[in-house]
Order: structure tokens, then sequence, then C-alpha cells
């Protein structure tokens, strides 16, 4: 037993109510009264069912946590991180043992119980105690009239432990008669004695005043008058009214708990158990439902899978396997604790996105004229708000819809590159005669476009190393960042670490900024991704400075996907520049000085622009597309075998090559990217890099340079 003061969110109040809670281990509820005198009494406010319950917590706020289960999730906030971390632990392990018990009873037949027989074993045991009760009566009887002092002292020691053998065998009879109902319930509660043979214990011992039960109790129960349990004197009767496990978690005020994570809406679909289906010791979940129909996938003339269409493909045919799927989900979360480093776990093929984390990072400048813009702006503040405009658009530009499924993890050595047209270069390309680069990121494509490319240059830690840009506005944009997942019940935590750098040539300046954390929410269900925390922007030449919060939604009331920005110039302690909104919707901006207002962006009238990537065909055996091309056609097929043995084949064939490294002590060299300083990394040859050596070559070709 485990019990404690926390706050719980009412709907009623709109707000949190203090609660006493009291959690047994043993029976799987975590029971809750309005005070600890009415605990005592037994007035039990409501309860929560912890059998395939799952917890959450939330990274943004270290005091609160949820749980989840009966299609209800209820919402609890500690005094502090540690006292949360003591509820947390501990009702992770009441809801892990009752996972073991459940995957126990489904493996062993359950044995018979014959209730015919316990009845009649308690009426045995009454009929003995009645026999006790007059034996002892009869000793004190015999005792109270002993002359000689000696001897009645001696006889009051008997009759002293007579008595409290007496109590401990009521006791143990009010016991069994709860277990007796706890396996055959009469509408889950406990309604007291009955059988008339059982009378006499209410009628022949001091009873101490009878537990109060509250209505949400009597709700549970029959129509008819119940007669309240009555327990004797030193049976505990919080711990008695916890043994009473209702069919389901509930709260005495009506409507008090109607909150649900996702969209305000509770769940369509009931989550799966929480552990397998199997035997303990088979250790395998039972097999995913059968997939669809295959889906036809686009061919080329040939006959031959059309590889390049179907990374075009934007559709979420398959989106509906995360409904399909809920018990493997549960299966999977089952093995996890609240805080655990997600780097190892192995998640199903079917909640992956059909790209690599590498071309979502691409994704990002969808809109690539927000970011050749900023070269255009005529003066360091607007030069500072465009970066601002461009970093939060693209946000929206990396995400394909507003299901959030997880990209592949890229291997060890892939490469992505591509490169977009901007406004008016696409024409103008087409009429003229395409110039080549020659160098760079894609030598393939023209001064007038932006160029990108991407290298996973680490396993252990996963670092993604990008660099992108645009030759004729001397812009350049390089960046390294990798993610730490981490599993917070509900949610999933994916906490970005690293740092990028805007680079304009012509002006020598250099805005370095960060990344926010991202949230996988409603995991069980559909879940919707979410972006939460602080992020800067800040250029050193300049010393402007823009400070945007990520803002994660509030459980009660509050907007998603909002975000807040203030801009400063160099020493200044009030902002230039604010702007708020949502950053997959629309963002609006003021000037504070003058007060003019306006549209940062707005998705509904931005269009993105198409990637342009090579071939399939054409692409080197560890370029993303042509790396996991069997994976996203077994997954647009909605083939979910297939899609986990290509992804096994994959994962299978890094781990050998990382076994001959290690027995060779052969080191990975990567192949565009170079570490820098303690933990970044920069692209080899940058625009600035190649421009200072033309410089130099040209100064040396010169007479002068000669001379």
């Amino acid at each position: 037993m485990m019990e404690g003061s926390l706050s719980k969110w009412t709907n009623v109040m709109k707000g949190w109510q203090y609660r006493w809670f009291v959690l047994d281990e043993n029976a799987g509820l975590l029971s809750y009264y309005t005070s600890k005198e009415k605990m005592t009494r037994g007035v039990r406010r409501g309860c929560v069912r912890l059998r395939a319950a799952v917890i959450g917590i939330d990274d943004e706020d270290d005091s609160t946590f949820t749980i989840t289960v009966d299609h209800k999730t209820f919402h609890f906030q500690a005094r502090d991180g540690s006292e949360r971390e003591r509820w947390v632990r501990a009702l992770e392990d009441t809801i892990a043992r009752h996972g073991r018990r459940e995957r126990w009873s489904r493996c062993v037949p359950a044995p018979t119980h014959r209730h015919g027989d316990l009845e009649r074993r308690i009426s045995e045991a009454d009929a003995y105690l009645q026999i006790m009760i007059e034996l002892v009566n009869k000793m004190g009887t015999r005792v109270t009239e002993l002359a000689d002092p000696l001897a009645k002292n001696k006889g009051q020691v008997i009759l002293d432990h007579s008595n409290a053998m007496l109590d401990n065998i009521k006791h143990s009879i009010v016991l069994l008669q709860i277990a007796k109902n706890t396996v055959n319930p009469v509408n889950g509660v406990y309604q007291g004695p009955t059988s008339l043979s059982q009378t006499h214990i209410k009628e022949g011992a001091e009873l101490s005043p009878r537990v109060e039960l509250g209505a949400e109790c009597r709700e549970l129960s029959s129509p008819s008058p119940l007669t309240p349990l009555t327990p004797l004197e030193h049976i505990d009767a919080p711990r008695a009214m916890s043994l009473l496990v209702p069919d389901t978690s509930y709260s005495s005020s009506e409507g008090e708990d109607d909150f649900y994570d996702a969209d305000d809406e509770p769940a369509d679909v009931e989550p799966g158990p929480s552990a397998s289906r199997t035997c303990p010791a088979e250790g395998a979940p039972e097999p995913d439902p059968a997939p669809p129909a295959a889906v036809d996938l686009p061919r080329t003339r040939d006959g031959e899978i059309d590889y390049d269409a179907l990374y075009e493909d934007e559709s979420d045919s398959d989106l509906g396997s995360m409904e399909n799927h809920g018990s493997v989900i549960t299966h999977l979360l089952s093995q996890v604790k609240i805080g655990m480093d997600l780097t190892k776990v192995v998640l199903p093929t079917f909640i992956l996105e059909r790209r690599s984390l590498l071309e979502m990072y691409a994704d990002s400048f969808a809109y690539p004229d927000q970011f050749v813009k900023i070269v255009d702006q005529p003066s360091p503040r607007e030069r500072m708000v465009q970066v601002v405009r461009w970093y939060l658009s693209s946000y929206h530009a990396g995400r394909k819809s507003q299901v959030a499924k997880k990209p592949y993890n890229p291997i060890l050595g892939e490469i992505f590159r591509c490169y977009w047209e901007l406004d008016g270069a696409e024409q103008h390309n087409a009429t003229a005669e395409k110039q080549e680069v020659g160098d760079g990121p894609v030598p393939w494509c023209s001064p007038d476009q932006l160029s990108f490319v991407a290298e996973q240059v680490s396993h252990h830690p996963p670092i993604s190393a990008f660099y992108a840009e645009h030759v004729n506005k001397r812009i350049q944009f390089e960046a390294w960042v990798w993610t730490k997942s981490k599993f917070l019940g509900l949610s999933i935590g994916v906490h970005n670490i690293g740092r990028g750098v805007v680079t304009l040539l012509e002006l020598g300046e250099q805005y370095t900024l960060t990344f926010p954390n991202g949230y996988g929410r409603s995991i069980l269900t559909v879940p919707w991704i979410e972006l939460g925390g602080s992020v800067s922007i800040e250029c050193q030449q300049t010393g402007h400075k823009a400070n945007i919060e990520f803002l994660t939604k509030p459980f009660y009331g509050g907007k998603k996907h909002r975000v807040t920005c203030e801009v400063f110039g160099a020493g200044d302690k009030k902002p230039y520049y604010t702007a708020s909104g949502e950053w997959n919707s629309r963002m609006d901006g003021r000037w504070t000085e003058s007060g003019r207002t306006e549209v940062v962006f707005e998705v509904s009238s931005m269009k993105s622009r198409r990637k342009r990537v090579a071939s399939v065909s054409r692409q080197a055996a560890h370029e993303s597309r042509r790396v996991w091309r069997h994976v996203t056609a077994a997954l647009r097929a909605a083939d979910t075998d297939a899609a986990t043995a290509a992804k096994r084949t994959l994962e299978q064939a890094q781990r050998d090559a990382a076994k001959r490294r290690l027995d060779t002590a052969d080191k990975w060299i990567t192949q565009l990217f170079s570490p820098k300083g303690e933990e970044g990394w920069e692209y080899n040859e940058p625009l600035s890099k190649r421009m200072e050596a033309k410089t130099q070559n040209k100064s040396t070709d010169s007479p002068e340079g000669a001379r």
C-alpha cells in the first residue's frame, strides 16, 4: 500500500483539487478521497483501475502526470519532480505486475472455483467461531468468580490471549467473505454477510462504527438497499475497500474526468492489452493482423516498380494501420519505462513514414524563395526578421501530414541530394542552355537553383549533417543534429541536439540557430506531432537576436502549435519586432516602434516547391531513396511483413559492417562532412571555401599575381 496527497484536475471545478490517494498494488487500484479523514471512513470519491493502464508525463512540466485507461485520461499533479517520480514508478510497477498476471492467466488454465465449497467452509468456520465465543464467555465468567488473586491473574492472562485469538478469527472470516465476493462479486461490490449463520458476528462482538460507502460505490451496485460492510475493530477500512475492484475506473462527479488528450475526443478504438497474448516463456507477441489487400504499385513500361513515382506519391493510404495494430503498440509500450531512451527500441514498420530522416531535413527548404530572400533585405533588422520568417515556415514544410509517423533512421554513410527551382528561375532554365555548377552538393544543378546534401555521419549517437547553398545569391546553410528519443507514456519526446548556421557571404553575416524538441502525442490511437521548447537565432556580427518559444498544448485548454517570437537589437531590452501564431498555419508580426503589422507567413497562400532528385536507377548504392526502395514499396503496398523483412536486412547489414570494422580496427570515414570542434560538423567544400579558392586562383593567374 502507498498513500499520499496529490492534486487532481476536475472539469467540474475547472481546476486542480486536493485529493488523498491510496495505491493498492495487490488489487491494482488507485483510490482517491476528498481528504485523509474521508479515507479512514472509507468514503471513496473515485478510483482508477490500473490493469492495462498507461502512464504519461510531459517533458515541459516536471510535476504532472496522467493515467489513461477505460477510455478516460485522469490528470494528476505532484508537489515536485521527485514526488512525481515516486508515484510514477510505483504505478508502473503495479501495472507491470498485473500485466504479468494477465499473461499467465492466458497461458495457464484457471482453477475451477468451487463457490459452494468455499461457502460451506466459511459456514463451518462460523460454527467453530460460535463455539469459541461461547467458551470464551464461560471462561470470562469463571475468571470473575475466582477469589484467589494469583489464580485470577493467571486466568486473566489466558482470557486475554483467548480474546486476541477470537478477534483474529473474526478478522479472518470477514476477509474470507471479501475474498469470496472478489472471486464472485455482486456488481463488483461486497454486500456484507449473506448467510444467517454469520449474523452472530455482529451480535456477539464489539464492532467499530460501520464504514460509510460513497455515492459512487452505491451507483455501481444493484438498485436494492445495501447492507454496508461492517468490519471489525482491527480491520483496515481503506484496505478492505480497495480490494473491491470495480469493472471500470470512475469518479463520483458526473463529467469530472471527461477530458481527452488527442483532439478533446475519446478514443474511437479500444487499445489492446498492455502485454503480449502469449505465454511469457514464448516471448513473442501475437502475429500482426493480416495486412490489407496489396495496393497496385506504379510500374515502368518494362513492368518494373517505378520507385521514383513511389517517392513522389505523398498519399497516406497506410495510416489506418495504426489503429489496426493497437495491440502491437501496447505490447511495445509495455516493455519500456517512463523516461527511457528509445534509441535502441525497434519500432514496428507500420508506423514508419515512407522517406528517410535525411530527406525530411531537406523538406525544410520546400519554400526556397523564403530562404534566398534573406540576402535581398536592405537592413540588419529586416534580414533577421526574414531569417525568422524562413525558419518558422520550414517546420510546416517538413511535415507531410498532421499524423505523426517516423521517418527511416538513416544508415551510417547514407547520403541524400536534391535541389529546387526558384520563382522565375524555372522558366529561365527551360529556355536557356543550362549552366551547371560543376561542384558543391549537386554538381549538375545551375547557379540559380538551391541545392542540398545530407549525410549520416555517425550511428552512435545518430548524427545527421546537412548543407544547402545558392551560388548566385551567395548564401549557404550548414547544420548538424542528432535526436534522442524519450518515452513519456502517452507521448514520445524527441530532443533535437545540434546547431545550424546561415551565412551571407557578401555581407559577412552569420546567423546561428538551434532546434525545438518534437513530441508524438496520443501514440495509442492516431498520433500527432507537436513542437516544444525554446530556441534562439543570433547574429554575432550585428548583435541581433531572436528568442522563439514553441508552446506545447496544455491539457486544460489552449491551442495547439502555438509559437511566440521576440527580436532584439544589439543591447536592446525591448524587442523591435514580435510575432505569434501557429507554425503550421499562420503567424502575424508587428514592428513595435511603428506599430505596423504584417503576416509573417500563411501556409494556405504559400506554394511549396517540389524537390528535384536524381532517378533511383541513377543513384549510388548509399543514396537514400535507393537504400530504402524496398521498404518504401512494401509500405506503399500495405505489406508489413515485406517491409519488416526489408528493414531487417538493412539493419543486419549495418551490424555486420560494424563488426567487420571492429575486427579489423578500421575507423569509419565520412564522405562529405568532417568533425568541427568537440561536437560539431562542417561540409568539406562549402560555397565560401570554393569562392575563396577561385579568388586565390585568379590572383595567382593575373600578371600581378605572377610577379
